[in-house]
């Protein structure tokens, strides 16, 4: 695929006040435990002043194997969540391991038709990476209900929620671009530059997986762009791994600058030992004197500062900055693909 056969970027339209938000399971299970985390999922989305609602297959104590439901019947749920124009936003209960049983059976002229936000991460990066290669659909690597919204966000203070809930609302319903994101003491410059490019990435897994699938993005795609990342369980090793597959496909190559997640619950990454999680960032990108800013607040870590999969950002890896420059909603005149 040509760089002139890439599909323009396409922005869902913008949110507006009692706009349909709908939370449903694109992946694991619910386990019963986990009901109160929806239930006030539901009063944050609500606070923001959308209207929510639940999907049928997200039920408690509802599961085949380690997913909701099987395959087919998720990406028939999700389908008709995609097609349905009350629908504005879809919000994931939780990842899993499902995704990769139905990138086949998206309904990808729905997307492009009436495109909407589609808010998770972990297995749900499958989803904004496939998307995005396929359609150019603005993936919202965010929050989701069970470990985020429900979850995280809970344990969070007073100001950090307010500040997210802020964030949030500003990133579904506004069509100016946000700017620089709220940084946090964890921040660290791993490599120092500047660089613009558009926001690529999700869990460093799954963007190993879905590269070795037939919806893999182009490696143009990577050109020029701003590579974030993250990872949860495993080992050390394993990053290792992941990374030094990403630089014998091309993609280290081609890329502007990277963005590493907090790291969760790495074997050989604990306090103290060696090497750390910079360090192996480093050793495999060698000699490519690309900026790199580490342990930023997104993914498992939790709560999940936004990260728009194709919107164009800023990266000061010495300042500790990180600016979203363009909008990733599209005002309500004008939905659908931009240049």
């Amino acid at each position: 695929m040509t760089g002139s056969a890439l599909p323009r970027l396409l922005r869902p339209r913008a949110l507006g006040p009692g706009d349909l938000v709908v939370i449903a399971s694109l992946s694991g299970p619910l386990p019963t435990v986990y009901e109160p985390n929806v239930e006030r999922t539901v009063v944050v989305l609500e606070r923001m002043g959308f209207r929510v609602r639940r999907a049928p297959l997200l039920e408690a104590g509802r599961r085949r194997w380690w997913s909701a439901a099987t395959p087919a019947e998720i990406a028939g749920e999700l389908n008709g969540l995609l097609r349905d124009p009350e629908v504005r936003a879809i919000v994931a209960s939780d990842g899993g391991q499902t995704a990769l049983g139905y990138l086949d059976l998206i309904d990808v002229e729905a997307v492009r038709a009436d495109p909407k936000p589609i808010l998770g991460y972990s297995d749900i990066s499958l989803l904004h990476l496939v998307l995005h290669a396929r359609t150019g659909l603005v993936g919202f690597h965010a929050d989701m209900a069970v470990p985020g919204f429900g979850g995280h966000w809970q344990s969070a203070s007073v100001a950090r929620r307010a500040e997210l809930e802020k964030l949030y609302s500003r990133l579904l319903t506004g069509t100016e671009a946000i700017g620089a994101l709220p940084t946090s003491p964890s921040w660290e410059c791993w490599r120092p530059g500047r660089v613009e490019g558009r926001l690529i990435g999700g869990l460093i897994n799954r963007i190993v997986l879905a590269q070795a699938t037939p919806f893999a993005l182009p490696l143009e795609r990577f050109d020029g762009a701003v590579l974030f990342w993250e990872e949860m369980g495993g080992l050390a090793s394993y990053v290792w791994s992941y990374l030094q597959v990403l630089r014998h496909s091309g993609i280290l190559d081609r890329i502007a600058g990277m963005v590493v997640g907090v790291p969760r619950e790495i074997g050989g990454l604990e306090p103290g030992a060696s090497p750390t999680l910079r360090e192996i960032v480093l050793d495999v990108l060698g000699d490519r004197d690309i900026p790199v800013l580490g342990n930023v607040d997104f993914g498992h870590a939790g709560p999940n500062l936004p990260m728009p999969v194709g919107i164009r950002v800023g990266l000061d890896a010495q300042q500790r900055t990180l600016s979203l420059l363009e909008p990733a909603v599209a005002p309500h005149a004008t939905p659908g693909p931009v240049g």
